[in-house]
């Protein structure tokens, strides 16, 4: 009866969805423009799928090429201050500004006209067709691709499988959590979904360990010695996978909900568990988590963030032709990049 009232729930949703992507793609609703090229990062289900690693990939790529690049994002759980994908884009790419608010619109008038950007990434774009992107790449969480196949309420698809044909390039994430053959699988649905479209294949790659005070280690310190980690992400399975792939023997896993705001209580029932490991225990969290928390030490114990990119095991050359390729959609529009100091 549960499954058959969220089914139910799903098909009002569902309608909704369509009938707003028909009245994009039929001329009947028009995006707003902006004088220079927007690349939308997003997905078709909700959760994690890794947007904020692929974010810093574009942002990193189109610096590095000279262009001046501006973040923009809805700011999902923003509305006491900037929010935790903010902090840590701020944290890893100190020379890209954020913008954060609900008017994508209005930020990207703001980013082009007062901060003089040549480039826009807009973070968890997909859905947000009010504005015009030159670009949108998916995507696509290879250990649920399609999240357990419904819509919303259902399942965790924010839209039918049919509208990856909007998609100009799809990055399959945490695709060493997969057997070959299940990705071989996926790729064939995706080409008869979106035709021509580049695929890359990505891993989260672990690179080290960090704390409040900016302090580094290296991964082999998760090794030999017990671990207790926490987190509040969309995907905590996956966070758990990857410390135990590391070699890290977690004696106890602590979830909270995606996007946790840490009150003083979560605080302190963090430290009185800290407190409540081994001696010589590490907590780990990830890096999302400790830039709301900003502790270098919970109840005695040393806490430290997993830092991790995106790294692209197939496919990148053919992503990163499609990423350069968009900033000239139509010539002359498009400003040149400007040289970093």
């Amino acid at each position: 009866m549960q499954r058959a009232g969220l089914w139910l729930a799903s098909v009002p949703y569902g309608w909704a969805v369509r009938c707003r992507n028909l009245l994009y793609e039929h001329g009947w609703k028009r995006g707003y423009r902006v004088p220079v090229p927007v690349i939308s990062i997003g997905n078709l289900t909700l959760g994690g799928t890794g947007k904020t690693p692929c974010v810093e990939y574009v942002s990193r790529l189109y610096r590095r090429h000279g262009w001046q690049v501006a973040i923009l994002s809805r700011g999902y759980a923003s509305d006491r201050g900037r929010n935790d994908e903010a902090l840590v884009l701020e944290e890893n790419l100190p020379d890209v500004p954020h913008l954060q608010g609900p008017d994508r619109a209005a930020l990207a008038g703001i980013a082009v006209e007062e901060l003089e950007s040549d480039v826009l990434v807009l973070d968890d774009g997909f859905q947000h067709r009010r504005l015009h992107r030159d670009l949108d790449i998916v995507l696509i969480d290879a250990t649920n691709p399609w999240g357990h196949g419904y819509l919303f309420p259902r399942g965790l698809l924010r839209e039918p499988r049919s509208s990856l044909m909007r998609a100009g390039a799809v990055i399959l994430t945490r695709c060493d959590q997969v057997t070959a053959a299940s990705r071989a699988q996926l790729r064939k649905v995706i080409a008869r979904l979106a035709p021509d479209r580049p695929v890359a294949e990505s891993v989260h790659q672990a690179i080290g360990l960090s704390n409040a005070e900016q302090q580094t280690r290296k991964l082999d310190i998760l090794k030999d010695r017990p671990i207790a980690a926490f987190c509040g992400i969309g995907n905590p399975e996956a966070f758990r996978e990857t410390l135990q792939r590391l070699g890290a023997a977690c004696c106890d896993f602590r979830i909270f909900p995606d996007h946790q705001r840490y009150s003083r209580v979560d605080v302190d029932s963090l430290r009185d568990w800290s407190s409540r490991q081994p001696a010589d225990c590490l907590i780990v969290t990830t890096q999302k988590d400790l830039v709301k928390i900003r502790l270098t030490v919970l109840g005695g114990r040393p806490l430290w963030a997993l830092r991790v990119q995106m790294r692209l095991e197939t496919g990148q050359d053919l992503l990163d032709r499609k990423l350069m390729g968009a900033l000239s959609p139509d010539p002359g529009r498009s400003p040149q990049p400007t040289a970093i100091p």
